[in-house]
């Protein structure tokens, strides 16, 4: 991956869990960029609950295993209307009606009301039925990165089909619409220098 420059044919694949507050900054972020250049952004579903499972400890903070709810409603909804209806009920998720950014994820029924997403999908969440199709989503992403990482993930591929997943970045704001440029810009230079691994502040 070489330039700074983003041409048709360009895609990226977003992994999220739907509850994490900081990956909307993330999503609003390629959302911006998507806007700006030709960029095709197809959504998925990854889960904190199935990476962090098998751990003695709890980073989440989710004893009673709250964070799967939306997870396997966002995996019912890839599943059974596709990434581009994913990326609507995410939205749905983290705003008001007016479109006021949320604090915290709002009533799923309600998303999926907005988002024109059958009702029953809401069952998802207390069921095991789209459990697989979870995992087979998370660790479609995960699996790219060998490192212990979290959400989100996102994998850039360019029109020569090369491609380079990499964990966030972490933003704790969606920025300015300059500011999403200069920062896609800025990734696509990291990301194409074979050696890069990995950036922390």
């Amino acid at each position: 991956m070489t330039g700074t420059t983003t041409e048709g044919g360009w895609s990226v694949d977003f992994w999220l869990d739907p509850a994490c507050p900081l990956t909307r900054h993330t999503a609003g972020w390629i959302a911006q960029v998507a806007d700006q250049v030709a960029l095709q952004v197809r959504w998925r579903v990854m889960s904190l609950s199935v990476l962090n499972e098998h751990r003695d400890d709890d980073p989440e903070g989710d004893p009673h295993g709250y964070l799967w709810i939306p997870a396997r409603v966002a995996a019912a909804v890839q599943t059974e209307h596709g990434h581009a209806a994913l990326g609507t009920f995410y939205t749905a998720l983290w705003t008001e009606p007016d479109g006021t950014a949320r604090e915290w994820i709002g009533d799923i029924g309600e998303a999926l009301h907005r988002s024109g997403l059958p009702a029953a999908l809401a069952e998802a969440g207390t069921a095991t039925d789209y459990d697989q199709a979870l995992r087979v989503s998370h660790h479609a992403g995960v699996d790219r990165i060998d490192a212990r990482i979290g959400t989100p993930v996102v994998a850039i591929t360019p029109p020569d089909g090369t491609q380079r997943a990499f964990f966030g970045p972490v933003l704790n704001a969606t920025p300015a619409r300059a500011d999403a440029i200069r920062l896609w810009e800025a990734t696509l230079l990291m990301v194409g220098v074979p050696a890069f691994r990995e950036l922390k502040a």
